[in-house]
């Protein structure tokens, strides 16, 4: 029985390990917020046209089902996951100024394929990392990872705002500034000893692609986050051509991630399966990206943007709960390395395909990106009733 005088530092341990994770969280999200809306807008202000941008822009995914589940299982064997984190970010801090100083295609292609090799782990480790939080310290993922939603949409909005003010050919380097504001948040992150690993280290040898669920699960949730791809990369350009402003165009990405800090939010009292929350992701992606292909006025665009928030959020929060059912502690960094090279794979040819799709049919585009959501609510509705029954053991980290 635990004494009185261990509860205080139980609960002061818990607190240090939330607070580090919110702000390594909020900094992370941060560099997001900032490239993913406007990456593609400094590319094309230096002149890079819209073929190269494509191909760029798929550098992201490519990595995630290249180099980054090496990167992922490496650092899991090393029991060394948030080092891994820390090494993570500051490549990424080193491989964005390096990016910024190019302007030729070629050389901008190969620089930011490098920083992505270190950038895109990032963030698999990091859920990693949170997911053997909320194991060892019984805390909810979606409350955890709300910050790094709410901080994205500050780096969005920011950056909407400097767009105005600034030359589009400076965005890179407030991508830049955040990613060493990630590096120093990485120093604040507590170390976390897996108090399970040493009670499955007899389950090791299972091999997660085997488990039909599991691969349910990274299927489902790949094709709805991936039928985002059009969103993320053309929307900001998009929505230039019809004459939007920069900071309404930020604007419009912070409503839906302030719909997507809801959902995180009040995840701990959703009482519906995981499987369904991530169906319903998928459905309303469904409608979102046929509203988006209509060219909306402004005030209903605005409204479907509050859609992120089912989307992705919903998607996400469900497809956390699953792994962590499904996947033991000690294999939970490699879990992420699969769901993340999924995502890569469909992320990195649909990116590829769509810059030329955009080039022919414009918004067209989204409803080729209503489609992938349709199938990945679809597998996940079909493997429902297998995903109801839990494959792990207690001791196996479940």
């Amino acid at each position: 029985m635990q004494s009185e005088s261990q509860i205080p530092i139980a609960a002061s341990s818990k607190r240090r390990f939330a607070v580090s994770l919110a702000l390594f969280y909020s900094a992370v999200f941060a560099v997001s917020g900032t490239h993913l809306p406007f990456f593609p807008v400094w590319l094309k202000a230096i002149g890079i046209d819209a073929a190269w941008i494509g191909l760029i822009n798929a550098l992201p995914a490519i990595t995630r089902f290249t180099t980054l589940p090496q990167v992922t299982a490496f650092a899991e064997k090393r029991h060394a996951i948030r080092a891994a984190m820390m090494v993570s970010v500051l490549a990424t801090a080193v491989g964005f100024t390096a990016v910024g100083l190019q302007q030729q295609p070629l050389a901008l292609f190969l620089i930011y394929a490098l920083t992505c090799m270190m950038w895109t782990p990032t963030m698999p480790l990091t859920d990693a990392y949170a997911l053997r939080g909320v194991a060892r310290y019984g805390l909810d993922y979606g409350p955890l990872r709300l910050w790094g939603s709410a901080a994205f949409a500050a780096g969005s909005l920011a950056c909407g705002y400097l767009i105005d003010s600034i030359a589009a050919r400076d965005l890179i380097w407030i991508i830049v500034a955040w990613a060493v504001v990630a590096v120093a948040a990485s120093l604040l992150l507590q170390p976390l000893d897996d108090v399970r690993r040493k009670t499955t280290e007899r389950h090791a040898n299972k091999a997660l692609l085997r488990d039909a669920g599991f691969r349910a699960i990274i299927a489902s949730a790949a094709l709805i986050q991936g039928s985002h791809v059009a969103y993320y990369t053309f929307s900001a350009i998009n929505w230039q051509l019809h004459g939007i402003s920069g900071l309404t165009i930020a604007g419009l990405w912070t409503l839906g991630v302030i719909a997507e800090i809801v959902v995180f939010a009040l995840s701990p009292r959703f009482s519906l399966h995981p499987s369904t929350m991530i169906a319903i992701g998928g459905v309303s992606a469904v409608v979102r990206w046929i509203v988006t292909a209509s060219e909306p006025p402004l005030a209903l665009l605005a409204i479907v943007q509050l859609g992120h928030g089912l989307t992705f959020g919903m998607t996400i929060v469900g497809t956390m709960n699953l792994l962590v059912q499904r996947v033991p502690s000690h294999q939970i960094a490699r879990g992420q390395g699969y769901y993340a090279a999924c995502n890569g794979l469909l992320g990195a040819t649909t990116s590829i395909v769509s810059g030329a799709i955009y080039a022919r049919i414009g918004d067209g585009l989204y409803y080729v990106m209503a489609a992938m959501a349709a199938g990945g609510a679809l597998v996940i509705w079909s493997a429902r009733h297998r995903l109801k029954v839990h494959p792990q053991s207690e001791a196996s980290g479940g």
